[in-house]
């Protein structure tokens, strides 16, 4: 499990080193969180909803900053959602979540739970025990060890919750006219909000002081998008249980200097897991970041020192590509570990650079009889490889320069690939200036 260096930081305060890295959007209570996060060892939560089988990097900010909070002695509570995925967050969409089935939900979850433990440590004897009824009050088996993390599924309070005791006892705290002006339902209100996500907003809140009232949870994280149901967890804990040492905070969602998401890329998602996408391809995202975007990488992505980042980004010109290589094989091996961090940069470095050692950049391996005779079409062979989506696609490529063989350019989009092509039963393939494969037979 990776582990923060000590000299991630100059401060003490969990707090000030959130700010320092550029995470830190907005809160309820600026001083209040400071001090708290100072005075005493805390429980936050951050929600994760199980709406695919694996995290990807928009998810990644937040395993993040649970990180630099349990370095610092604080106790995560990391919330699957279990429940909460039966409906969908409407924050943050244009469109209706697909509906997903029971079964396909619960699977996420475990998926989720595996790569969380890549990277906290977590109490596994520590449980939740849920309330009876809506206020019932619940609790925990034990006290989670010191510095470890803590995970819970809201499916274990929503799934079987009473709805007319649910919407007498919480429903009843909620103004529809203060949710209207929410930002998350106010993008929604022209195209259609169905009601079914109209109880999201509820249930999330729910959460917090589900979490409040059973185990002392005292804030809640989450991307800037959530600010409008951190407000309402938060509210609702203040109002039922009667304290108001409750807070939110929410966080920088990870964009690039023209304010796009990061973490697209052609083929689809930048995923977490090995088996969806490639140590390589990760590597290569990261390597490959517009010069503007380096410093807010490195700030947010890596635990190098401050002093250290701001070298980095300072550098210019040619230069600049030596903090790219230092922000993709930092990444790389927070997420796949030290090994395949450094597999990814000497394919990088051996693709960019010419020759050397190409064993572990993307490759397919193929039927060596499909290159016997004529062979076997160039645009056939791009498609099947994932290179390009469609036929028109792989012409338009060549037609336009940007696919070469062997660091040889196609230029005849008729061309035949042989057994010819292969150098001991490889070739590569290179489309624009950054992406290689390999073709094995």
């Amino acid at each position: 499990m990776f582990k923060i260096p000590d000299n991630v930081s100059k401060y003490d305060n969990v707090y000030d080193v959130l700010k320092e890295r550029g995470f830190i959007e907005q809160t309820t209570d600026d001083e209040g969180i400071r001090e708290l996060l100072g005075r005493e060892k805390v429980k936050f939560y951050i929600g994760f909803d199980a709406t695919a089988d694996c995290l990807h990097v928009g998810h990644f900010m937040q395993v993040i900053i649970m990180m630099y909070m349990q370095k610092y002695g604080h106790t995560p509570v990391v919330l699957i959602g279990g429940g909460t995925t039966m409906i969908g967050d409407p924050s943050g969409r244009t469109d209706m979540r697909q509906m997903m089935t029971p079964e396909q939900i619960n699977e996420n979850c475990k998926e989720f739970k595996k790569l969380f433990d890549q990277f906290l440590e977590f109490d596994e004897e520590w449980k939740h025990i849920p309330g009876q009824g809506v206020l019932g009050k619940g609790g925990e088996n034990k006290k989670p060890e010191p510095g470890k993390a803590v995970c819970v599924n809201n499916a274990d309070w929503l799934l079987d919750v009473n709805y007319l005791e649910f919407m007498r006892d919480i429903g009843s705290k909620f103004s529809v006219n203060d949710m209207l002006r929410a930002e998350c339902f106010k993008q929604r209100m022209e195209k259609g909000l169905s009601f079914l996500e109209f109880n999201y907003m509820l249930l999330q809140s729910y959460d917090f002081y589900c979490l409040a009232r059973d185990i002392d949870c005292k804030i809640e994280f989450g991307g800037n998008d959530q600010w409008s149901n951190i407000l309402g967890g938060r509210d609702l804990a203040r109002r039922i249980i009667g304290k108001d040492s409750y807070y939110g905070m929410t966080f920088a969602l990870l964009t690039n200097s023209e304010g796009k998401k990061m973490g697209k890329t052609q083929k689809g998602a930048l995923w977490l897991r090995a088996d969806k996408c490639s140590p390589y391809d990760f590597y290569q995202y990261w390597r490959n970041v517009e010069d503007a975007d380096v410093e807010k990488c490195l700030r947010m992505l890596t635990f190098l020192p401050m002093d250290e980042v701001k070298r980095l980004a300072s550098l210019e010109g040619a230069e600049i590509n030596h903090a790219k290589e230092v922000l993709a094989y930092e990444v790389t091996r927070l997420v796949h570990g030290d090994e395949e961090a450094e597999k990814a940069q000497q394919a990088a470095r051996a693709a960019f650079g010419g020759g050397g050692d190409m064993t572990n950049i993307p490759s397919t391996k193929m039927d060596a009889a499909k290159f016997d005779g004529e062979g076997y079409g160039i645009v056939n062979l791009i498609k099947e490889c994932g290179l390009v989506a469609s036929n028109g696609e792989g012409f338009r490529t060549i037609q336009q320069g940007g696919l070469t063989l062997n660091d040889e350019k196609v230029t005849d989009t008729k061309r035949m690939v042989t057994k010819d092509d292969f150098k001991d039963g490889s070739l590569i393939l290179k489309k624009g200036k950054k992406t290689f494969h390999r073709v094995d037979i």
